[in-house]
């Protein structure tokens, strides 16, 4: 891994900070992540391999990206800023969700390209996965079902605790 390499890694991982002390529930907060995914697959996603079983390896990558990021949104609470502005703010479960899924993306990396190296070309020879590219494909997909999922649930239990504080009118 390359200084890049860790400090992507990093950033999202540390994008758990924001979720511990709560974000308000607005476009931009809300997109942020979709953006540091984006920017990541950008950088690293250079093919998208569908040969073999890579689309079959992409998809576990996806259903096990969304089933995090509808754990980390379900396990988020929501409250009111001051302003009336829902707040959404992560505990311990959601946070630790968030770090398992981003940080095992980083970790299987690592030990992809040191002691894993043979392990990994293995599993790919004896499963038909093209190689390095398809694997990245699957971990950014992850990575993307993940944030998405939470985005999806959050913003929704929003728009329903917005809809339990408003009044309606008659």
């Amino acid at each position: 891994m390359t200084t890049t390499d860790y400090l992507i890694s990093a950033v999202l991982v540390l994008l758990v900070i924001p979720q511990i002390r709560g974000t308000r529930q607005t476009l931009r907060n809300a997109l942020l992540p979709v953006v540091a995914v984006a920017a990541a697959a950008a950088y690293y996603l250079k093919s998208f391999p569908t040969e073999g079983n890579d689309v079959r390896l992409d998809l576990v990558g996806v259903v096990v990206g969304a089933a995090l990021g509808l754990a980390c949104g379900a396990t988020t609470r929501l409250t009111r800023d001051t302003d009336g502005v829902p707040l959404a703010k992560a505990g311990g479960v959601a946070a630790a969700l968030w770090i398992a899924g981003m940080a095992s993306r980083a970790g299987f990396e690592i030990w992809a390209t040191h002691s894993g190296a043979t392990t990994v070309a293995q599993f790919s020879r004896d499963n038909l996965i093209t190689g390095a590219a398809a694997w990245t494909a699957a971990l950014l997909l992850m990575a993307l079902a993940q944030v998405l999922a939470r985005l999806a649930v959050i913003r929704v239990k929003a728009r329903r605790f917005n809809a339990v504080a408003t009044p309606v009118r008659a």
